[in-house]
């Protein structure tokens, strides 16, 4: 689907205008949004819009990395969102100019729907112009990157605290996919950033020098969350740190326990060795109270051993 904005000058904002009339009418800027286009929409990239063929390619092979290209008459952009639930990177391309942009993406951008809504609904169209819009839908990616970030940082919390009580198995699985997450995300942010850092050093894009406060927070909010992923990746790898040290600890606790026990056992277990021999002149043997006498000495052993450890704090 192609949804189409254009701003005459009577500053008038009209809707729906075919491709063709936009390209040849005097309009102040329009806007044309490429909404999951069917294989014949793409084609209108190249004619009657003749944007760049390698521009036309990279919107066409998904993913890329979030960049900028300069052509001769429009700036590139390739910009990355993300689903919250799933962590699904989704790519925004933008063809940008002095007096349009043309947005292209092969799912439902809620960004694009937002920002497309607020320039509706403004009345004050003499104020937008491309790069407003730029920097919009800009602001809008990257300010839906922080509730992500802020439901990582919870989960960090409940692995923290453990409070439903589970198994350092489920834990330790939880960790890691929590880490994987962030992972996604710094590999997300950071190309984000570097991509404002250029749009703001870049002596092409004259709009933006005139909205350098604008852009600046956008790339402000990036190195916010950066250094918010780098601090919730250092506390994973401190409590997994913890988990392990912390299950290393319980492994030798109970094999001291476990050895303990084995050394009382062991002079018990020699004792009822040598009176289990079948030898004939064993003259202990034939005590009548021999019996006796040895279980009496077996429990003085363990119980003497038993105490003498329990002093030494190894039962602990």
């Amino acid at each position: 689907m192609i949804k189409t904005l254009a701003l005459n000058s009577e500053y008038e904002l009209i809707k729906g205008v075919s491709l063709e009339e936009i390209i040849s009418s005097n309009y102040l800027w329009y806007w044309i949004d490429f909404d999951r286009p069917s294989e014949e929409e793409i084609l209108k990239l190249r004619k009657p819009l003749h944007f760049h063929p390698l521009a036309i390619e990279d919107c066409i092979h998904k993913l890329q990395r979030p960049k900028l290209d300069y052509y001769e008459d429009h700036t590139f952009f390739v910009l990355h969102s993300l689903e919250p639930n799933e962590l699904l990177k989704e790519e925004i391309n933008i063809f940008h100019g002095e007096n349009f942009i043309v947005t292209f993406h092969n799912h439902r951008a809620k960004e694009i729907n937002e920002v497309w809504s607020r320039l509706i609904d403004s009345k004050l169209y003499e104020n937008w112009d491309s790069y407003l819009i730029l920097y919009e839908v800009m602001d809008k990616i990257v300010d839906n990157y922080f509730p992500i970030i802020y439901k990582l940082e919870d989960r960090l919390n409940e692995i923290e605290d453990n409070s439903k009580d589970e198994t350092m198995e489920v834990l330790l699985e939880s960790l890691f996919d929590t880490r994987h997450d962030l992972l996604s995300m710094r590999n997300t942010v950071t190309p984000m950033s570097d991509l404002l850092y250029r749009m703001l050093n870049s002596h092409r894009l004259t709009g933006i020098q005139s909205r350098l406060a604008y852009f600046t927070d956008i790339h402000d909010h990036l190195l916010k969350l950066a250094g918010m992923i780098d601090a919730s990746r250092e506390l994973t790898a401190d409590i997994r740190d913890s988990y392990l040290s912390l299950n290393a600890h319980q492994t030798n606790r109970v094999m001291k326990v476990l050895t303990v026990i084995t050394t009382i056992f062991m002079p018990l277990t020699l004792i009822a060795g040598i009176y289990g021999m079948n030898f004939d002149n064993m003259p202990e043997l034939h005590w009548n109270l021999g019996y006796f006498m040895i279980l009496g000495l077996m429990f003085i052993i363990g119980a003497g051993m038993s105490l003498w450890f329990m002093k030494k704090g190894w039962f602990k």
